[in-house]
């Protein structure tokens, strides 16, 4: 049996790191919504901002948790509470993993970030990656989210300088946030604000658990069939929209022949293999798939037009029931 690998004492952690802090080298990456990642520089000048906004606040709140009884608890079995550091497994949040492992391993790959190819609008998180020259194989991540209403359009902006008003000259401009929100050590996942964790890796561990039920209770009731490589769960696990939707589904209240069936009366495009197992290509197939296991498409009987219900209630459920779906 496989013994879980030993996390981070983050106290000693912290402690070394604030003995080299001011050796250490810092680049930066961008992540866009679709957690494609790029490359991008910063001028020198900024060098007097980079490290007390991504590094000393965070050490300092550490440092100083250790003599205040800062406790460290795992993100899954806790709630955000004073004095509490939650963490986690890097290995169980899947978009952080595969930018670590594209940052380290598949450098050649990223390009570097340009607002005329990529818009800055889609950005989502900004990444500092830390190393010292004596262990450069062991680098650390500062990373926070990145909300449009910290950034400043050159064709809506004006700067103040000299005493007056002019055009912002700039592509952009980012205010960067001061608050310390989610670090990366080795294979574990420190998220200081439990908020803006879950919204830069969309993680929410008990509704992906949730989602997970469902995905193994639809595996036993449908036949499905998937390109090589793709399966159920990690293409739910990749849609936030389908883990939200899978926490109310009934599954089993359709079979699989009604589901054939009912899509082939909407008129939607589903497939089936040989055996007879349903087709699913990719994230729009797999919507519809779920949308039809839920029920929710309908034709009108008054025009003949079909719909997808984004909400419903049964006309015969008890009155206050929350809706199903």
């Amino acid at each position: 049996m496989d013994e879980k690998p030993e996390t981070t004492d983050i106290f000693l952690w912290a402690n070394n790191v604030d003995g080299i802090k001011k050796e250490l080298d810092v680049e930066f990456f961008l992540f866009n919504k679709n957690y494609t990642p790029y490359t991008t520089s910063f001028n020198a000048e900024l060098n007097s901002q980079i490290k007390p906004l991504f590094l000393y606040d965070l050490i300092n709140f550490i440092n100083l948790g250790a003599g205040t009884g800062l406790s460290v608890r795992d993100y899954e079995l806790s709630e955000a509470e004073e004095n509490v550091l939650l963490r986690t497994d890097l290995a169980k949040v899947g978009r952080a993993e595969t930018l670590m492992h594209l940052i380290e391993h598949q450098r050649s790959d990223i390009v570097e970030f340009s607002e005329a190819e990529h818009e800055f609008k889609r950005i989502k998180g900004i990444i500092a990656r830390f190393s010292h020259k004596n262990s450069p194989d062991k680098p650390f991540y500062a990373i926070k989210q990145i909300s449009q209403g910290q950034v400043l359009k050159g064709t809506t902006a004006w700067e103040f300088r000299d005493g007056k008003f002019g055009a912002f000259t700039a592509d952009f401009g980012l205010k960067v946030p001061a608050d310390n929100q989610v670090l990366i050590v080795g294979k574990d996942i420190f998220a200081f604000s439990q908020t803006k964790f879950e919204r830069l890796f969309n993680y929410d561990y008990k509704k992906q658990l949730l989602a997970d039920q469902k995905v193994i209770e639809i595996e036993k009731q449908f036949k499905l069939s998937f390109p090589d490589g793709l399966d159920l769960q990690s293409l739910v696990r990749e849609r936030p929209r389908t883990v939200n939707k899978l926490q109310k589904i009934e599954v089993g209240a359709i079979t699989q022949e009604q589901v054939i069936d009912y899509a082939d009366e909407m008129q939607l495009e589903i497939m089936t293999d040989d055996a007879g197992a349903i087709i699913i290509m990719d994230g729009s197939d797999l919507d519809t798939f779920v949308n039809l296991i839920n029920e929710d498409y309908i034709t009108s009987q008054i025009t003949g037009r079909r719909y997808e219900v984004k909400s419903k209630r049964a006309l015969d459920d008890p009155e206050g029931e929350p809706p199903r779906g």
